[in-house]
């Protein structure tokens, strides 16, 4: 079955409140959403966020590539069935541009699972139904955290990310009267998103050794990973590698260096299903656990995602919450949410 006709466009999205976290606060998504048309009719649908901050890469240039006629000239007339070759194709071309080959990736793999009639986590073959998921709670003052807690609390979910990074004491303040106030309801993850020293690190593990804090998301850019072999391997093997992974060589290098015992897959950092694979392989091999994390993207990424993750036995973690908070998003959505578990609703593609 050939494609017929391919469509970039873009839409901004406010968010229904906005968020803080150590590097920005962010009142809106702008969403590029990418669509392949099958010769019978069948459409293939990806989008893409792209973080700049972490990538590289803004919005408008993942417009600008998926509109250009590098695209639209290489997939017309292609057989949907060597779908595989064709993401292969544009991941010589768009090295830099991941969130560009996850809309490619995304949208391909959607149209080969609808035109097969099989989910595409059960092509991958699927190895989890249903897992919780986190909800995010920005940086903000210790009465605002509990009241947003509480609201979660109502809604059903029972794993909270708090946003950290600015201030460890207060971090710490937070989590420790989270803990308090809900016990063993919540459990708690923190996301200091490379805000943290060494020495700030060291004060909040310490302040926070007595709760039940289940992991902690990139406390340091980059640069300064070496920074944490000054820390045992028991406290390594609860931080988990966000921006510093990116793609499979930075995985190989965190797994061989022991940095992290978490990896912190996201589809718009890594490049789609096919780049997040190759990363799942390498944490398999390493015994590194997988958590699943995004930005804020429309349910049409967030499903791709949850697919992806399904489909790795040592998927441990999911932090795919990213589309709750658009004020309005793609009419139907590929996951069920249902007292904060997520699970796959069984069509084909995503």
């Amino acid at each position: 079955m050939n494609i017929k006709s391919v469509k970039a466009y873009a839409e901004l999205i406010p968010l229904k409140k906005p968020y803080t976290i150590a590097r920005e606060t962010i009142s809106d998504a702008e969403i590029i959403f990418f669509e392949i048309t099958l010769s019978n009719g069948i459409c293939g649908r990806g989008a893409a966020n792209p973080d700049p901050e972490v990538i590289g890469e803004t919005a408008s240039q993942t417009l600008e590539n998926l509109g250009s006629g590098e695209v639209s000239d290489y997939l017309k007339g292609k057989h949907i069935r060597e779908f595989l070759a064709h993401i292969a194709h544009f991941r010589k071309i768009y090295v830099r541009f991941p969130a560009t080959l996850a809309a490619l990736d995304i949208a391909l793999h959607d149209a080969f699972g609808k035109w097969i009639e099989l989910p595409i986590v059960d092509f991958y073959g699927r190895h989890h139904s249903k897992m919780l998921t986190s909800v995010t709670i920005g940086i903000k003052d210790v009465a605002e955290t509990i009241q947003e807690a509480k609201e979660y609390n109502e809604q059903g979910f029972k794993v909270l990310k708090v946003k950290t990074g600015l201030n460890p004491q207060l971090d710490a303040e937070r989590v420790i009267r989270l803990n308090e106030t809900f016990g063993d309801h919540f459990t708690i993850r923190v996301d200091a998103n490379e805000g943290y020293s060494t020495d700030d690190l060291r004060v909040f593990l310490k302040q926070t050794s007595s709760t039940n804090l289940e992991l902690t998301e990139q406390p340091f850019h980059p640069k300064f990973n070496t920074e944490l072999l000054k820390f045992p391997a028991d406290v390594r093997r609860k931080l988990a590698a966000d921006e510093s992974l990116t793609d499979a060589r930075a995985a190989f290098e965190i797994a061989r260096d022991g940095l992290f015992g978490i990896f912190n897959i996201k589809l718009m950092k890594c490049g789609g299903l096919v780049s997040a694979f190759e990363i799942a392989n390498i944490a398999k091999q390493a015994e590194i656990d997988l958590f699943w994390g995004c930005n804020d993207e429309s349910d049409l990424s967030i499903s791709a995602a949850l697919h992806a993750a399904f489909a790795c036995p040592n998927t441990k973690y999911l932090d795919l919450d990213g589309s709750f908070d658009l004020l309005e998003d793609y009419k139907e959505s590929g996951f069920i949410l249902q007292d904060g578990y997520l699970s796959i609703r069984s069509k084909p593609g995503f």
